[in-house]
């Protein structure tokens, strides 16, 4: 039966991942066999990639805000695993960071997962965990499908990106922060406490 340490090593010697294990970068996840909420992003971005430590950049502070929670607990409680979409950089586009590569998800994923049993909820940030775990097809849009947050529970919760380019969305949505957040909160803190 393979470890986590072994599906690192796997990903690094997977010639789709070449020139990051050439770079000496490894991949970017957390998955502690005791975690209760496993967080699906985008990818790390530049910051992550550079301090090895994802979610460390504003974003990561509003995400924990709306989790309710402080930076020991998200870093080191064990009850959190971070299993992006894409576990490396992927680079900056015209406007912003690139997507998550094909495939990379289908690959590493279901063998992560594997070793985390105690798993009780995932939560899908953006559209491309969103695709992806809910089976979406594109016409659906993220404001649609975090407004409707409710209709993937138990397992899984939807959320726009906590980044501060977001500010304009949460402005035109405040439902959102009044109705959602709260509700994650709650969720987030039954999980944590048992």
């Amino acid at each position: 039966m393979v470890n986590l340490d072994q599906i690192k090593q796997q990903i690094m010697a997977d010639p789709q991942n070449k020139s990051y294990t050439d770079q000496g970068i490894e991949p970017l996840f957390a998955a502690p066999s005791a975690a209760r909420i496993n967080i699906v992003g985008q990818a790390p971005g530049i910051r992550a990639e550079q301090t090895r430590l994802y979610w460390n950049d504003p974003s990561g502070d509003n995400l924990r805000k709306w989790l309710g929670i402080d930076r020991e607990t998200f870093y080191q409680s064990d009850k959190i695993a971070v299993i992006p979409m894409d576990f490396y950089y992927p680079g900056t586009g015209r406007s912003g960071d690139l997507p998550p590569r094909k495939g990379f998800a289908e690959k590493w994923h279901p063998l992560i997962l594997s070793k985390l049993p105690k798993l009780e909820l995932t939560l899908l940030i953006g559209s491309y965990a969103q695709r992806y775990y809910l089976k979406q097809s594109a016409s659906v849009t993220l404001t649609e499908t975090v407004r409707h947050y409710q209709d993937f529970l138990p397992d899984f919760f939807p959320l726009v990106h906590p980044s501060p380019r977001n500010n304009l969305w949460q402005a035109k949505n405040p439902w959102f922060l009044e109705e959602v957040v709260p509700q994650l909160q709650e969720r987030v803190k039954r999980i944590l406490d048992n």
